[in-house]
C-alpha cells in the first residue's frame, strides 16, 4: 500500500516542485535598478551651442549653418520634453534653410521631411523627399527616407523597392530598415537578428544616438518575443547612456504593468516621466493603468487631461488622430470617431488606419461594412496584435466563430504586448 501511495504522490510532488521553481525563476524587475533614473534632472532646453547659433540667426537670418544647427537642437529638445512648440520651431528654422540654401538643399529638405514625419504630415514629407532625391545629392539618404515614408503610408511594394536600392549589410541604416521590414512581414525572429546586428554596429561606432536607438528598439522587439528580462536590461542600458530617456522609462513601466501586473509601481514610474515630458499619450497610458487598478477617478481625470492638452493646442494637428479615434469610442462618441477614422485613412491609408475605420463602423452599427474593410485592407496586410484584436471584434459581431477562434489564439500569445485590459477583452471573445 505504501508503495502504491508513493507512485501516486511522487508525480504530484514533482509537479509542485517544478511549479515552485518556475515561480522562483520568473523574471522580476528591481526598483533599485532604475530608481535613481526616476529622479533625473529636468531636460535642459538650452546649450551654449544653441545660444551661439540662435544669436547668429537673430543677427543675420541668412546664416544657413546656424539655421540647421538650431533646428537640430529644437528637435532634440522636443524628444526630451515632448513639448510640441520645439518641433514647430524646428520646422520654421528648416523651412527658412530650405528657402535660402543654394548648396546642400537636399539635406535640408530631408531634415524638414523628417520633421513632418514626426508631425504625421506624411504626404507633405513625401513631396519633400522626392524633391531631395531629384536634386541628386545624398541619393542613398533620400532612398532611405523614401522607404520610411512609404512604410508609413502603407505603400509596401514601393517601400520594398527602396529597401533593395540601399542594400548594404554593413550599414546601420540598412540593418534597422530591413529589421522593420521583417517585423512588418510578421517575421519577428528575423527582425531581431537584424536589429542585433545593428546594435553591434552601434556599439562598435560608440555613437550615442545610434546606441540609444538600437537599445530601445531592440528592447521593444525582445518584449514582443516574450524575452522580458532581455528587454528590461536593454532599457536599463539606454538609461545608463541617457538618464532622462523617457522612452526607456516608459518601456520599464510597461514591463512592470503588463508582465508583473503592478499598477501602482507602473504609475510611480509614469508620474516621474510626466514631470519632465509633456507628450499627451502618457495620460492615455495612465488612464489604462488606472482602469486596471479599478481607480475610476484617476482614469477619468487622466482622460480629461489628455483631451484638454489636445484640444487646447492646435499645433498637434494630425499627430494624435489614431489615439483620438480610440479615445472618442471609449467616450461613446461613435459618429465623431468614425469621421476622424475616415480622415486618418485619407491621410495615412495603412492597415492600422483601416482597422480603426472598421472598428468605428462596427460601433456605429455597420457590422457588414466593417467586415468588408477588414477583409480588404487588414487581414494578411498586418500582424499588429491591436489591429487584429479589432478584426476579431468585427468577426465576432458578424458571427464568424472560426475566424474569431483562430485570431483569439494568436492574440492570447501577444498578451504582454497588448496589456491586461485587452487580454481580458480577448479572453471574452
Amino acid at each position: 500500500m505504501k508503495t502504491t501511495l508513493q507512485y501516486i504522490f511522487l508525480p504530484m510532488f514533482i509537479l509542485l516542485l517544478a511549479s515552485c521553481q518556475q515561480e522562483e525563476t520568473e523574471f522580476k524587475t528591481d526598483k533599485q535598478d532604475y530608481n535613481h533614473y526616476l529622479a533625473a534632472e529636468p531636460v535642459k532646453t538650452t546649450s551654449k551651442y544653441y545660444k551661439l547659433w540662435d544669436n547668429k540667426i537673430k543677427s543675420d537670418s541668412t546664416q544657413l549653418l546656424s539655421l540647421g544647427n538650431v533646428a537640430s537642437e529644437y528637435s532634440r529638445f522636443f524628444k526630451g520634453t515632448g513639448d510640441i512648440r520645439y518641433l514647430k520651431d524646428a520646422e520654421q528654422s528648416l523651412k527658412k534653410a530650405v528657402e535660402i540654401a543654394a548648396v546642400g538643399k537636399s539635406g535640408y529638405l530631408r531634415a524638414l521631411a523628417r520633421n513632418y514625419i514626426s508631425q504625421h504630415r506624411f504626404k507633405e514629407a513625401l513631396t519633400l523627399a522626392q524633391k531631395a532625391r531629384d536634386l541628386g545629392s545624398g541619393v542613398r539618404e533620400s532612398q532611405s527616407l523614401l522607404f520610411d515614408l512609404h512604410m508609413e503610408l502603407g505603400n509596401y511594394d514601393l517601400a520594398n523597392t527602396y529597401l533593395d536600392s540601399i542594400q548594404n549589410m554593413s550599414d546601420f541604416g540598412y540593418l534597422i530598415r530591413v529589421a522593420k521590414w521583417n517585423d512588418y512581414k510578421g517575421d519577428l525572429e528575423t527582425a531581431i537578428k537584424f536589429m542585433e546586428k545593428a546594435q553591434a554596429k552601434a556599439e562598435s561606432s560608440k555613437n550615442r544616438n545610434l546606441l540609444l536607438w538600437s537599445y530601445t528598439n531592440l528592447a521593444d522587439f525582445y518584449g514582443h518575443a516574450g524575452r522580458i528580462e532581455d528587454s528590461y536590461n536593454l532599457y536599463l542600458q539606454a538609461l545608463q547612456i541617457d538618464p532622462q530617456n523617457a522612452y526607456a522609462k516608459k518601456g520599464i513601466a510597461w514591463i512592470v504593468y503588463s508582465h508583473e501586473r503592478n499598477g501602482a509601481e507602473a504609475l510611480r514610474i509614469l508620474d516621474s516621466i510626466m514631470k519632465k515630458n509633456k507628450s499627451p499619450e502618457y495620460y492615455l497610458l495612465k488612464a489604462e493603468i488606472a482602469d486596471f487598478m479599478k481607480n475610476d477617478l484617476l482614469r477619468v481625470q487622466s482622460l480629461d487631461d489628455y483631451y484638454k492638452i489636445i484640444e487646447d493646442n492646435k499645433d498637434y494637428g494630425d499627430m494624435y488622430n489614431a489615439y483620438n479615434v480610440d479615445f472618442l469610442l471609449g467616450l461613446e462618441v461613435e459618429q465623431k470617431a468614425f469621421e476622424l477614422a475616415q480622415e486618418e485613412v485619407k491621410n495615412r491609408p495603412t492597415p492600422e488606419s483601416y482597422g480603426l475605420l472598421a472598428y468605428s463602423l462596427l460601433q456605429v452599427g455597420q457590422e457588414q461594412k466593417a467586415m468588408e474593410v477588414i477583409e480588404k485592407h487588414v487581414m494578411g496586410a498586418t500582424y499588429e496584435p491591436a489591429i487584429l484584436h479589432q478584426a476579431a471584434e468585427v468577426y465576432k459581431a458578424n458571427g464568424k466563430k472560426e475566424k474569431v477562434s483562430a485570431l483569439k489564439q494568436e492574440l492570447l500569445e501577444a498578451a504582454y504586448e497588448l496589456g491586461p485590459i485587452k487580454e481580458a477583452q480577448i479572453t471574452s471573445l
